[in-house]
């Protein structure tokens, strides 16, 4: 238990930098200089010391149990993921017992902005069939749900990014969907201010932040695992340039796209999720 602790503790030591990295390369790519790389964490920790306010029209105790869920279901993953490599399908079930969560954090609040994000949180996973379709198709052709089998299938057969070009890029656009400032970005757009997080403030932001940016370390690390393997998984220094590298190639696509609205956020990743159900198909039958 203290190693799992131990753990969450680097993944977000490590999440965070890359947030606030994310956020420095999308200032410089905009001629603005930025804030420092460390600002995520200077936030959390700053939070984490203010007051703990509720607001009147918040539904307690939902309003405290959902932040604790966020960060419970994020170090879940990452103990299903990352410490155990165990089964892909029980990571796909906490994402979505994530979208749950942010739901319900929108919904507690009270406030309008935070049911807009919440609705938008429930609307938006009908957008990430290719989460589902990507999992057929790399069981297809790995025969294994075990992320630890699939990586050690790469071990033998190579990079699947090489061999499922559309599937990984079907996940690399959930990944961007996940970071700050994306075109994919609807539950928490700049016209719903912060969306399902609008009314958290104090300690409870500070856990919710604690659970983005183990978040980001998790979702990096699962496309990684899953299209290069132990190319880069294996070594803990080419995993942390491997998360630095994606996390450049992400921060220029949110720094030089608008963000799109929520309709077109969602056909755009359904357009996506067709494409690799088709290759899915195609699969199966041949």
């Amino acid at each position: 238990m203290f190693n799992g602790l131990m753990y969450a503790l680097y993944a977000f030591l490590v999440g965070g930098i890359l947030l606030g990295f994310h956020r420095k390369i999308m200032a410089r790519i905009q001629c603005r200089p930025g804030p420092p790389i460390i600002q995520y964490l200077i936030h959390t920790f700053k939070f984490y010391f203010k007051e703990l306010t509720f607001p009147i029209s918040a539904g307690n105790p939902l309003y405290v149990f959902v932040a604790l869920m966020d960060v419970m279901v994020w170090m879940s993953a990452l103990s299903i993921a990352v410490v155990f490599e165990s089964s892909l399908l029980i990571l796909i079930g906490l994402y979505i017992l994530q979208k749950i969560v942010e739901h319900g954090c929108g919904l507690s609040s009270g406030s309008p902005y935070g049911k807009v994000g919440g609705v938008r949180s429930v609307f938006s996973a009908a957008a990430e069939v290719p989460l589902f379709a990507a999992a057929g198709i790399v069981y297809t052709v790995t025969h294994s749900l075990i992320i630890g089998d699939i990586i050690n299938y790469q071990a033998v057969n190579g990079p699947l990014i090489f061999q499922l070009p559309i599937c990984a890029f079907a996940v690399f656009v959930l990944v961007l969907s996940k970071a700050p400032f994306s075109p994919f970005a609807i539950v928490k757009g700049k016209d719903i201010i912060s969306g399902y997080l609008t009314e958290h403030y104090g300690p409870l932001e500070a856990i919710i932040m604690i659970g983005d940016a183990i978040a980001w370390f998790v979702l990096l690390w699962l496309f990684m695992a899953l299209f290069l393997g132990p190319l880069i998984v294996a070594s803990p220094v080419l995993t942390l340039l491997g998360m630095f590298v994606l996390t450049i190639i992400i921060s220029f696509i949110c720094a030089l796209t608008p963000l799109l609205a929520p309709n077109h956020s969602v056909m755009l990743q359904i357009t996506i999720a067709s494409l690799t159900l088709i290759d899915l198909a195609y699969r199966i039958i041949h």
